[in-house]
């Protein structure tokens, strides 16, 4: 979020918040703000998205810009991160030195691991913040439309303007994109290749190291559903894998190798 508690702030869209109404984005973000105050800046056109005047049930889509007009007191929610600075001159440097791709639309970026995607209460690092560094001439800041976990390295898209922000987050969510991840494993699984289905669910403090973690749950938790193969192994101590989520859920990968006993290496919050 940024803008100040006496002008006019700018919200972007997280890829977890698309598919939230409109309504319920401003009731997790200011959550003083009443539903009758929401519907005359909506009827006035003071709260726009990318631009265009909106309704309080109108669904988001990741990347998204929400317009959020002076809001006196109720600007600066509790806990919420404060607003978004240029980056470094290193850390310019350094993300332009990780894109793979760009054209008009999209850029594609080698994330590495070690770099959060989006900042929270203990984060003041991460690559949202540095996005201003990817404009490239353009007017538009890159949007992001999906995300990789901190410790995992892999390609990140992000959207160059709102149509190809809007067409990708409908590509993540009908599952028209496939997914590939590569993983070393403690030893190596009884088949070559197989189908892991096990529900998950957050829990605090479930994994190694504390804090929020995901843990399976047959009963409560979150469909989800891992294809796997056994490329290469060395022995029967480790093993190289390719993983096809088809589902997206928190840390899935990481709890699905170590659900079959076999946690993928290096990871200490699940055993690897």
């Amino acid at each position: 979020m940024s803008g100040t508690a006496t002008g006019v702030a700018q919200g972007l869209v997280a890829p977890a918040e698309a598919g939230m109404r409109l309504d319920r984005w401003f009731k997790q973000h200011y959550p003083g703000l009443g539903h009758g105050r929401l519907e005359k800046l909506l009827r006035t056109g003071q709260v726009r998205v990318d631009g265009r005047r909106a309704k309080s049930g109108q669904r988001l889509d990741a990347g998204q810009a929400i317009r959020v007009p002076p809001l006196g007191d109720l600007a600066a929610p509790a806990g919420r991160a404060p607003a978004r600075s240029a980056p470094s001159d290193a850390d310019a440097r350094l993300l332009r030195s990780l894109v793979l791709y760009r054209d008009d639309q999209v850029i594609a970026v080698n994330k590495p691991a070690g770099l959060a995607v989006q900042g929270g209460a203990r984060t003041a690092r991460h690559l949202d913040g540095m996005l201003d560094a990817l404009r490239f001439g353009s007017a538009e800041r890159p949007r992001l439309v999906h995300r990789l976990d901190r410790d995992t390295s892999g390609v990140l898209l992000l959207a160059r303007t709102a149509p190809a922000a809007r067409a990708l987050t409908a590509c993540f969510r009908g599952k028209d994109a496939a997914k590939l991840y590569w993983a070393a494993t403690l030893g190596v699984p009884d088949r070559d290749e197989g189908i892991i289905d096990l529900a998950l669910a957050k829990r605090a403090g479930a994994g190694r190291s504390g804090g929020e973690a995901v843990a399976a749950d047959p009963e409560a938790g979150q469909k989800a559903v891992t294809a796997y193969r056994v490329i290469d192994r060395a022995g029967d101590r480790a093993a190289f894998l390719a993983l096809w989520p088809k589902t997206g859920r928190t840390h899935q990968l990481r709890v699905h190798c170590a659900a079959i006993g076999h946690p993928i290496l290096g990871d200490g919050k699940y055993g690897g």
